[in-house]
């Protein structure tokens, strides 16, 4: 069996085959190599972005530590992404990432798993599973986003959620496991935060775009 032409088949597979951790290792110092960088040096940060991913858009920022298995070989960001202090891509298979997408702080999303059988499991077998979350998302901080799962275009997941399974468009979504609670409506576009109103006046130069 040839390990490296299991990543992203879904079938179980040795991630310590050596073919697969040479190439981790020299993946992994590019991104020491970008957590290493400084606040003033955006520039550099963008260039090791373009040569660490799959795919990135332009306006994207990653605030380091940023965390993959893979350095990001296998992720695929569209334009204006932002992602906060401490985001973790367990990037074994692919993971899709669409525009203005926001992650807040410690989001982990991963494409990893573990059989559950105990023999399989010692041995440290894992199959792996693409992760897809749509476009104009916030993923609100500490949320853990499982192998497997879609969320769909516009959707919010609450801060500290588990998502299990695949999750709506136009939905508000929270809990462990995370579950729709709402749909997005015209009660968002007059309120942003309980009973705090949207002035839109003051931010229509900003949005009208």
């Amino acid at each position: 069996m040839n390990h490296k032409d299991q990543l992203h088949t879904g079938a179980i597979y040795d991630p310590n085959d050596p073919e697969i951790m040479n190439e981790q290792r020299k993946l992994l110092d590019r991104l020491y190599d970008y957590n290493q960088t400084r606040p003033t040096e955006p520039g550099k940060r963008e260039k090791l972005l373009k040569k660490m991913f799959a795919e990135i858009g332009t306006g994207c920022c990653i605030e380091p530590p940023l965390y993959t298995n893979m350095g990001g070989r296998h992720v695929h960001f569209g334009s204006n992404i932002y992602a906060n202090f401490g985001l973790t891509l367990v990037d074994d298979t692919h993971i899709y990432v669409g525009d203005n997408t926001m992650f807040g702080p410690h989001v982990t999303v991963a494409t990893a798993g573990h059989p559950i059988d105990p023999q399989l499991r010692g041995k440290g077998l894992q199959f792996n599973l693409p992760v897809s979350i749509g476009r104009n998302c916030w993923i609100g901080a500490g949320a853990v986003i499982l192998p497997g799962v879609t969320i769909g275009n516009n959707t919010v997941i609450g801060a500290g959620s588990v998502v299990t399974k695949d999750i709506p468009a136009n939905v508000v979504a929270v809990g462990n496991p995370c579950r729709v609670l709402r749909e997005i409506s015209n009660h968002d576009r007059i309120y942003y935060y309980k009973d705090r109103k949207i002035d839109w006046d003051t931010l229509w130069d900003i949005v009208k775009d």
